[in-house]
């Protein structure tokens, strides 16, 4: 069976990693492990298509170590103890590696597994994963590793690799010539990976095998009719990322990086997420610095919901550029945490008695109620009196601050309070 061309090109030596010189650099720590001959249990965290398992067999190779390759996906249990039982394994001058791809969909009991031959050590673990570690492996195993994150590849490693690509084919006497159009194209379909890119050069090459020479042009790419998939996974990480930067750019008033990420959440046709995080930044974000924000958001998060995708795209974007464009305050949220936060550490203790409830027969023997001054009986509707519990009567929750709205709650709270 001929071998995929991505793993043809896979690299072969750390200097021919790309994309990761954080970690391959003469300053990284993978290339200081393999110079000094030291590996450690570690973990790969990285987008797909960004060089872990390639690292994860130059550092066996490097080291003179055998490596077992397994994947978490459909490797039974039996399998790993198997593997792990092997009379070598028990060697302590013969570690080898064993490389467990996408390990978070390793169960407990398997990853407990693990745990016992690392901690007499017996094997070294390398281990990758599309997902947050700390969200999906084991504390006990975690703690016995290190992260180490892989970057997606930019727009340039992209175009580089598939350059070298059609170098290394035409070295082997496959004629190929790629067009810049045709080039920007799968760079920019790959979005970071690069064995995505290395794919499609392979699909073509397989279509066209019985041409003398393959140009390969943005017409013949066209042709494929293939669509660029966004890393958005509902249950993943990439789905919170993706929310936590719409948020964020909402909340920096950068009305065009929120609608790019509004688009994202509406190409996953994510609609309960954008309709839930819009009315939260509305109070989170804008708050009193325009407390109308949230009543026209409800407005398009219903129209939204009525109406569903496609045209649902319309009122959202309407609450997002409406929100982006706004004034900000964050006086709400800091103001009722910062109550709860209370809750939490301080003994409160009771309401005060004079605003307990007295409408029950025997309230005024209990003296529910006593000494309750009804603002409305008084001039402006206020008169001056203890809310708080004694033991934080004189705490402050809410912080105008200087917008428009809260200045003009503040001028008139002292016109009515210093009267």
């Amino acid at each position: 069976m001929k071998k995929p061309l991505a793993d043809i090109l896979r690299p072969k030596k750390i200097e021919d990693i790309v994309g990761q010189e954080h970690l391959t650099g003469l300053d990284g720590v993978l290339f200081r492990a393999i110079k000094n001959n030291i590996i450690p249990n570690m973990i790969f965290y990285g987008p797909p298509g960004v060089g872990k398992t390639s690292v994860a067999n130059i550092i066996a190779n490097s080291c003179n170590k055998s490596i077992h390759m397994l994947n978490a996906t459909y490797t039974k249990t039996e399998e790993v103890k198997e593997i792990l039982k092997d009379s070598k394994l028990q060697k302590l001058d013969s570690k080898e590696i064993i490389y467990i791809d996408e390990i978070q969909n390793f169960n407990k009991k398997q990853q407990q597994i693990l745990l016992d031959y690392i901690e007499k050590g017996d094997i070294v673990l390398i281990a990758s994963t599309t997902e947050n570690p700390y969200h999906y492996v084991y504390k006990a195993l975690l703690s016995r590793c290190f992260v180490l994150e892989f970057k997606a590849l930019d727009y340039q490693a992209i175009k580089n690799g598939i350059l070298n690509s059609i170098d290394f084919l035409n070295k082997e006497k496959t004629k190929v010539n790629i067009d810049k159009q045709a080039l920007d194209n799968i760079a920019h379909y790959s979005d970071g990976d690069m064995r995505k890119a290395v794919n499609l050069i392979e699909l073509i090459l397989q279509l066209y095998e019985d041409d003398e020479s393959i140009n390969i042009n943005l017409k013949m790419i066209e042709k494929l009719n293939i669509s660029k998939q966004l890393m958005y996974d509902i249950s993943g990480d990439s789905h919170y990322d993706i929310l936590s930067a719409f948020q964020k750019s909402i909340r920096g008033s950068d009305v065009d990086a929120s609608l790019h990420y509004l688009a994202r959440l509406i190409k996953s046709e994510d609609l309960k997420s954008i309709c839930r995080r819009l009315l939260v930044i509305a109070s989170e974000d804008i708050g009193l610095a325009y407390p109308n924000a949230i009543s026209i958001t409800k407005s398009c998060v219903d129209s939204a919901l009525q109406i569903g995708f496609p045209e649902a795209r319309i009122p959202l974007a309407q609450a997002v550029i409406l929100l982006s464009t706004s004034p900000k305050s964050n006086s709400v949220i800091k103001a009722i945490d910062l109550a709860i936060k209370d809750l939490d550490e301080l003994s409160v203790g009771d309401i005060p008695i004079h605003l307990k409830d007295s409408h029950y027969s025997g309230a005024e023997i209990l003296s529910r109620g006593k000494d309750y001054e009804y603002p409305h009986d008084y001039k402006n509707n206020y008169v001056r009196q203890q809310y708080l519990p004694d033991s934080i009567k004189d705490k402050k929750y809410y912080e105008i601050q200087k917008n428009k709205f809260e200045l003009s709650i503040e001028k008139y709270w002292k016109d009515i309070k210093n009267y």
